[in-house]
């Protein structure tokens, strides 16, 4: 079950860093309404039932809650505000007033917040239908018209927000949900983390905020900047919906910008052939590079290719789009998850810093950074995606001494050496367990939660082992043949002290059915998590044909 909940971990950092912002489903697009005018002497607990967890964040965890004197379901999100900063407090409470003001069919909804000792708990719409690009890649048909009425819906909540001079700044597919899981559900726009109050069409810098891939040209330039940036946002979501994959693109984060300052997309063949050119003017009047020139929400709206879908849109199955979203939703999951994992690690290392003030410290964001570089912007699948929300904040950030960090350099450098040896030694053992077909051995190495994204599994999210141990008992256990495995060109990433990932090419050498001898290999990642010192599997990525005899 899926919830507009949305994690974020909001923390003052250095002003040269970037924060990462993990894309986690339980990540909280509600926040309080000014918490000096809650009153706290009405206990969540008397009007509200809880039930199972629907998601977990650093700060908070989102359980299904039922009012008890209606009957009616809802999302609970509970903050532990003990962990939170007077400034996290001022940047809640900007968002829950942003939230009050907006009721609309296609926007997440708060409905109530309740403060109580400790804990301040938000209560808002359960949507149950998931992303909406997920829901796409699993519909049997989807067309043109089929885009023009997703992004028809977006606009209506953008045209929303801008009517009550509200930005939003974070447009993008992880902020796109469905009401149901019933066909044709309502999508809603989620997470308003980042949005902003403006005065009317007025331009102003008000930081330099949102995701790499979504960034409009005025504030990669920090020029003063309004609602139009939003457009920019609904040209980029537009583009994907159409074909798959993102008009701006590059491994480098420089050159991804420069792309984008100059507006250097293309329609390229044969994927572009069969779109019309209606839908390519929109996006056009969307990617405009000029923010007073780009067209606004309301005259998108009245676009013919929006407006009048059933004669303009073509009608005609994208099966390519299919599969082409389709990898682009297993690429943003996996960075979701390493995100989570670096998010999780850093709150590890804040906790040490604290009690431990005269410890060196590593920061964490660099090492974030180094991570998704290096290893998520490959493009492995050929598949491209832009990156991961960031935002530059003012400087009251944990500086570490640079004299004690140089003393200890040469003992680190060994440290991390040694992890990094460990994880991969800890991995050969997985893999192993599986040519061995021992289940045992492999539910000891892998979190009973883990999550992965694997061939057999069809580009869907498995989570926990039932899946894998499916193929254990039926298949691993039973196969006698000879099987051997090599790990190729291995890196690690090491996320502080307990976080890591591994990337690498994974070669098997087997006998077929008929005694032949063959081989296959994967491109594969896995994301590494220590737990009272242990190393336990927390999710896993395969690309390519499924390896013999199973991942």
């Amino acid at each position: 079950m899926r919830v507009c909940a949305r994690e974020r971990e909001i923390s003052s950092r250095n002003p040269s860093e970037a924060v990462t912002e993990t894309s986690a489903r339980a990540r909280g697009a509600i926040y309080p309404t000014n918490m000096a005018t809650i009153p706290t002497s009405t206990r969540f607990t008397d009007e509200y039932q809880l039930y199972e967890e629907l998601g977990k964040g650093a700060f908070s965890i989102v359980r299904r809650c039922v009012k008890k004197s209606t009957g009616q379901e809802y999302a609970a999100k509970i903050i532990n505000t003990k962990k939170l900063t007077a400034r996290d407090h001022q940047k809640l409470e900007r968002e829950a007033r942003i939230c009050r003001l907006l009721k609309h069919p296609n926007i997440v909804r708060l409905h109530d917040s309740i403060s109580e000792e400790g804990f301040h708990y938000l209560v808002f719409d359960l949507v149950t239908g998931g992303e909406l690009f997920e829901d796409i890649v699993a519909r049997e048909y989807y067309s043109e018209a089929d885009a023009s009425h997703c992004i028809n819906q977006i606009l209506e909540s953008v045209s929303h927000i801008h009517q009550h001079d509200i930005v939003h700044r974070d447009l993008k597919p992880e902020n796109l949900l469905l009401a149901s899981k019933m066909k044709g559900a309502a999508v809603k726009l989620a997470d308003f983390g980042l949005a902003i109050e403006v005065q009317g069409d007025q331009q102003a810098w008000f930081g330099f905020a949102g995701t790499p891939g979504y960034l409009s040209p005025e504030v990669l330039r920090k020029d003063p900047y309004g609602k139009p940036v939003d457009i920019w946002a609904c040209g980029v979501i537009l583009y994907i919906l159409l074909v798959g994959y993102p008009p701006f693109w590059d491994e480098d984060q420089h050159k991804l910008y420069q792309q984008i300052k100059a507006g250097a997309y293309d329609f390229p063949s044969p994927e572009w052939d069969t779109v019309t050119p209606e839908a390519k003017n929109l996006i056009n009047q969307m990617l405009t590079i000029n923010p007073a020139k780009r067209i606004t929400a309301d005259q998108a709206l009245k676009h013919p290719w929006v407006c009048q879908r059933s004669t303009v849109a073509s009608m005609m199955h994208r099966q390519e789009t299919v599969e082409c979203l389709r990898k682009f939703n297993a690429r943003r999951k996996l960075k979701g998850a390493i995100l989570t994992t670096m998010l999780v690690s850093r709150n590890f290392s804040v906790g040490r810093q604290h009690t431990s003030p005269a410890a060196p410290t590593t920061s964490t964001a660099a090492l974030a950074q180094e991570a998704c570089k290096s290893l998520l912007n490959k493009k492995s699948d050929g598949v491209k995606e832009p990156q991961t929300t960031v935002v530059h904040n003012p400087a009251d950030g944990v500086k570490g001494s640079m004299e004690s960090c140089n003393t200890t350099e040469e003992e680190d450098m060994k440290g991390r050496k040694a992890r990094k040896q460990e994880i991969i030694k800890i991995t050969e053992q997985l893999i192993e367990a599986i040519n061995n077909g021992d289940f045992e051995a492999y539910t000891r190495i892998c979190d009973p939660g883990l999550t992965s994204f694997e061939p057999e599994a069809l580009g869907n999210l498995v989570e926990g082992m039932d899946f894998h141990k499916f193929y254990f008992e039926n298949l691993l256990s039973k196969n006698s043949k000879p099987v051997h495995t090599t790990i190729l060109n291995p890196h690690v990433h090491l996320i502080g002290e307990d976080a890591a990932c591994i990337a690498y090419i994974r070669l098997t050498q087997y006998i077929d059915s008929q005694g032949r001898p063959r081989s296959c290999q994967s491109e594969e990642t896995r994301v590494w998590h220590r737990r009272d010192s242990k190393w336990l599997n927390v999710h896993f990525h395969c690309s390519g044909a499924p390896a013999a005899p199973l991942q």
